[in-house]
């Protein structure tokens, strides 16, 4: 028998972790926005939701930009986009307006968050097919889109203080139309495959800029316009889809 023979451990970098601890870290925070919901802390609740998003648009981006995609980091993307705007945005709303209509809207959050694994499953099988469908845009609403459009009627609760209040029965309603978008065959843009002119680009890095200063003074406002200016982009998606892509030239 030998003795003294020591195998060399596989060393990893430390920054090849980095892609993974910030879908981890979205999922400590959609977890905490069903806590603080519960609690009654639904601002702050929504709060973790769009840090969540945020976040879910860094880890993969971070992977790809460091060359360190793995099979794990995708079951654990999918994963957290299920908890974060599947059944976070159900149960905020649940624990906000729907538990007066208990039935309903538990029956509401049951169909939404069914919706998005469904719509989760078809673009992973998707992401895996050489003939899946236009590049150009996504099939169905995504579901960060998704969750943002089914807080809508929180936000304009708190947009518009003297509004009348939304019944319970039309947001469980609501509700339930954001999970048909989500797993419909309407097409939706995808930002990853869009593309600017350079000397365009100061200006769109302006109005981004712009977006999250008014996200940070107007929550409330500019959510709701988001979501209303999203609703709007689905019928230029379909209009665009129609239209033929370009020929390569020859």
């Amino acid at each position: 028998m030998v003795r003294g023979i020591k195998t060399k451990r596989k060393e990893l970098p430390l920054i090849h972790l980095f892609p993974n601890a910030l879908t981890l870290a979205a999922i400590c925070a959609g977890l905490t926005a069903i806590r603080l919901s519960a609690l009654g802390s639904v601002d702050l609740a929504v709060a973790l939701i769009i840090l969540a998003c945020v976040l879910d648009g860094l880890d993969g981006r971070v992977a790809r930009a460091l060359g360190i995609e793995s099979l794990i980091g995708a079951e654990l993307d999918s994963l957290a986009d299920f908890l974060n705007f599947g059944i976070a945005p159900a149960l905020i709303l649940y624990f906000w307006s729907l538990q007066s209509a208990p039935e309903i809207g538990w029956i509401a959050v049951l169909a939404y968050a069914l919706c998005c694994v469904l719509r989760l499953a078809r673009f992973n099988v998707g992401m895996k097919s050489d003939d899946g469908p236009d590049k150009r845009f996504f099939q169905g609403v995504p579901s960060p889109a998704g969750a943002l459009l089914a807080l809508a009627p929180f936000f304009l609760h708190r947009a518009l203080p003297g509004f009348p209040t939304v019944p319970p029965v039309a947001i469980a309603g609501y509700l339930v139309l954001v999970g048909l978008l989500m797993v419909s065959n309407l097409p939706t843009f995808s930002l990853k495959s869009e593309r600017i002119y350079v000397d365009h680009a100061p200006y769109v890095l302006l109005s981004a800029a712009a977006g999250l200063a008014a996200l940070a003074v107007y929550p409330w406002t500019t959510l709701a316009l988001f979501d209303a200016g999203y609703l709007m982009s689905l019928a230029f998606a379909y209009r665009a889809s129609k239209k033929p892509t370009a020929d390569p030239e020859v």
